[in-house]
């Protein structure tokens, strides 16, 4: 029997870690993605026993397989010395409430350059990498870089630069990419038919390398192609449309990754996600 691929959304972490879980149960969802603390603050609070314990025990109870996501303040390739450290500390502090939770893979935005071009913001972000790999030896946690839209001065909106940036590692085999598909297609990527939707990803395959790839984050695009506008929609209803999460859905390369949606929660008051969580679903299953 084929089992259920690795499906899911964001889910709140309000009220306790483990409580994410029960909420993506309550969806339909077989994978999940949180924060693993207040994303719009600097300093989190530490991780008890008891959080660990609990977050472990809901894991084990559902089934549910986890990814987490960086802060938003994260800066990784800032020309402010003092925000760029401070932004070290900070994911070097996701890091490790990774490891302890059991966390296999973390989700980070490359950062952006502040208008000190994008050369030397690559270079702070592998900067910056290499030392929190450093830091971290022995880690079992991978982290993956998501491509963006290239809004503003944001990094990691071209595949050219995700290679720059894994080629630059001093451990490679510890950083993957996450494909966000609303940021491809505002960064210019065109997902819409099945045959421009292989062409994407042949690019991909042949500059970042397919094997590379951690997670999928499943979103339609409220803007046009090429717009650099990070706006995310429900699924078939940008943008993008239908044809792309059909093809996403169904293609045997991308079974095993685990597929997460960012989109609104509420449509004129009703819950989104099992209704997207369901679009997506009936789309794989139609693909057996």
């Amino acid at each position: 029997m084929d089992r259920q691929p690795l499906l899911g959304a964001h889910m709140s972490i309000a009220g306790g870690l483990h409580l994410a879980f029960a909420r993506g149960e309550e969806v339909g969802c077989t994978a999940i993605q949180i924060f693993t603390s207040n994303a719009t603050q600097w300093k989190s609070k530490p991780l008890s026993e008891g959080d660990i314990q609990a977050f472990t025990r809901e894991q084990e109870r559902t089934g549910i397989m986890v990814v987490a996501h960086d802060s938003y303040l994260i800066n990784l390739g800032s020309p402010d010395r003092e925000l760029r450290e401070k932004s070290r500390r900070a994911f070097l502090e996701e890091m490790e409430r990774c490891e302890r939770l059991g966390i296999l893979v973390l989700v980070m935005h490359p950062g952006s350059h502040r208008e000190a071009g994008e050369d030397e913001g690559l270079r702070a972000v592998s900067r910056s990498l290499n030392e929190l790999l450093k830091a971290t030896a022995g880690y079992s946690l991978v982290v993956a870089l998501e491509n963006t839209a290239g809004q503003g001065t944001a990094l990691g909106c071209s595949f050219q630069h995700l290679e720059r940036l894994l080629s630059a590692s001093i451990q490679p085999e510890r950083l993957g990419v996450c494909f966000d598909t609303c940021h491809a297609f505002a960064a210019g990527y065109d997902l819409r038919t099945r045959n421009s939707f292989r062409r994407v990803f042949d690019e991909f395959d042949k500059v970042v390398g397919l094997n590379r790839l951690r997670v999928m984050h499943v979103n339609d695009c409220k803007k046009g192609l090429g717009s650099r506008v990070d706006r995310h929609e429900h699924i078939g209803r940008g943008k993008i449309g239908l044809e792309c999460f059909r093809t996403l859905m169904q293609e045997p390369r991308f079974r095993e990754i685990p597929k997460l949606m960012e989109t609104p929660k509420e449509l004129n008051g009703v819950d989104m996600d099992p209704i997207n969580l369901g679009i997506l679903a009936e789309m794989a299953a139609l693909g057996k």
